[in-house]
Order: structure tokens, then sequence, then C-alpha cells
């Protein structure tokens, strides 16, 4: 049985983490203050124009902007609780949640996806309720308020743009927001229906256009919160690619038992077992294929425990009167 090199023991707590020089992040620290910071002034005036809505729609009669202010205030909600989890991921690791608190930012994410699907069919109810009874509407308010609306959404969506990039709980805020402009939108044309022509049916249709874009938004961000909560494989990342890149690296001659998963979408997370060619070095090997994993795929976290082919076929045949040590085959 080939023993290890002398240096590090690979096959103790942290065997194979690969440390390769001047590439390696661990990835799940905490989210940038940017996205907190964003989160705050989309929040100040989402929820300061949702009462300039709410009054309107009550004095216009307008389902459109009762809905479009029911969903600036689940923006607001969720805007809210955005920020709350954002401070929450930012909490240090600790020996009971290694990780520290970042997940905590998807599970943030699925709670304002299934707001959004509440949301949606409470507006979708309501808006069949209007084609049976089509009270009188204010046209010139409705278009007025849905005008403004839009720019306010627009201001916002543009602000959260920026730190979208940095965080799946500010791209599910983002969400919110940008399903929220489309929604003035549809309101904006009603208003115009209403105002022109009188035709009080456009209310109640602009309300469902609007329930349906929130639906979908809503769909979208829970499939995607849900693939990371299920340990599924990140979205864009190619396993027989990993596979292949991890196989064509001198001193590897098989690769098996490869895991990728994501703490949050930002972080994707990998762990193999490679299987040494014949007098390869195992530390050199861990820190090459951690290199080319790096480069070729953009993933940082990786762990990598290397195996003789005398110990992989051990395992393999489910050996266990012969249990590897620590200092054996894996390093």
């Amino acid at each position: 049985m080939a023993r290890a090199p002398a240096g590090p023991t690979v096959g103790s707590v942290g065997a194979g983490h690969d440390h390769g020089p001047g590439h390696h992040t661990h990835g799940h620290g905490s989210p940038a203050p940017g996205a907190r910071k964003a989160l705050a002034g989309a929040l100040a005036l989402t929820f300061g124009f949702m009462f300039v809505e709410l009054a309107v729609g009550l004095w216009s009669g307008s389902l459109a902007l009762l809905a479009d202010a029911g969903h600036m205030f689940n923006d607001a909600a969720a805007l809210t609780l955005s920020l709350v989890v954002t401070w929450l991921a930012s909490g240090q690791r600790t020996r009971e949640h290694t990780y520290g608190y970042r997940r905590a930012e998807v599970v943030g994410a699925t709670v304002n996806a299934l707001a959004l699907v509440g949301a949606g069919g409470f507006i979708a109810y309501e808006a069949v309720q209007r084609f049976a009874s089509q009270p009188e509407i204010h046209g010139e308010g409705m278009l007025g308020t849905a005008t403004l609306g839009l720019l306010v959404n627009l201001v916002v969506a543009r602000i959260l743009w920026t730190a979208s990039s940095e965080s799946i709980n500010v791209r599910a805020a983002m969400l919110h927001v940008m399903g929220d402009a489309l929604g003035s939108i549809a309101a904006i044309v009603a208003g115009v229906l209403v105002w022109a022509f009188d035709w009080r049916l456009a209310d109640p249709i602009a309300s469902l256009i609007i329930a349906v874009l929130i639906l979908i938004g809503a769909t979208t961000l829970l499939r995607s919160a849900l693939r990371v909560l299920m340990e599924g494989v990140p979205a864009g990342v190619d396993v027989a690619a990993l596979e292949a890149t991890i196989v064509a690296t001198d001193g590897v001659s098989a690769v098996h038992d490869l895991h990728v998963w994501a703490l949050v979408p930002e972080v994707p997370i990998l762990s193999a077992h490679v299987v040494l060619s014949n007098g390869s070095d195992a530390c050199e090997v861990v820190r090459v294929v951690g290199d080319r994993l790096a480069e070729a795929h953009r993933i940082t976290h990786t762990t990598i425990q290397p195996e003789t082919h005398v110990h992989h076929e051990r395992l393999c045949e489910g050996d266990e009167n012969h249990p590897p040590s620590a200092g054996e085959a894996h390093a």
C-alpha cells in the first residue's frame, strides 16, 4: 500500500481541500454591503409610493391600481424580508453552522416566491369578480398614478440591478419590482382605455395581466430557490464537462463520487474522489485539479480526495475489513 509523502495528511478533516495559490476562495462569506444599501433605498421608495397608489385606487375605484398597490405592499414586505435575511446571512460561521447563515438568503427567496403566488392568485380572483360587476372608474387618476408608479418602479429596479448579481435574495426582490413595473404598464393602458372610451372591462383585464406576470416571476424564483435547497447541480454547470476536465489532468486516471451543489446560486461547491496514476504526487494533483476547475469552470470551492488504484478497488469491492488509514493512499 502506498504511503503518504511527507507533508499535510490528506484524509483527515479537510482532506484534499484545494487551496491552490492565488485563486482559491471559499466563496461563502458575507453578502456584499452594497446589497443591503440597495435594498434599503428600494424599500424607502416602494413603501412611500404604495400609500399613494392605495389612496388613488380607493378614490378612483380602479382594481388595477389597488392590485398594483397590493403588489407594492408585497414588494415592501419582500424588501423588508430581504434586508433581514441579508443581515442574517452576514453572520459568521459557528461550530453549529459551519457555513454561517448564507443559506438564509435562499430561504428568504423561497418565502418571497410563495408570497408572490398568493398575491397573484388573490388579484386574479378579484379581477374575475370585476367582470360581473363593473363599478365606475376615474380614468384620469388611474392613468396619472399608474404612470408615476411605473417611474418609481423603474428607479427601484435600477437601484436593485446593481446588486442583483451578488445575491439571489436581491434578485428575488428585483423580480417583485419588475413584475410591478409591468403591472404599471398594464394599468396605464387600462387607464387610457377607461379615460378615452369608458371601457371599464380594461381594468379587470389589466389586473389579470398583472396577476399572470406575478405568477410567472414567482414560478421562476421558486424553481431557482428549490434547486439550491434540494442540492441540485447549479444552473449552467455541466457535470460531464467537469468530469472531463478532472480526468484530463496529468496524474489522474479516473474520477468518482463527483458531487456539485451550491450554498447559494452564486457559490457552486464541488467534491470528488480522483484515482491517481502510478507514481503521481497526490498533493500536486490536488492543486492542479483545483486550478483547472477554477480556470475552466469558475468553481473555486473544491474538495478533492486522491486515491490509489489499490484503495479504489478495495472500496469498490466493499472490503470493510480494511478501512483506509489516515496516512495511506490519501496524500
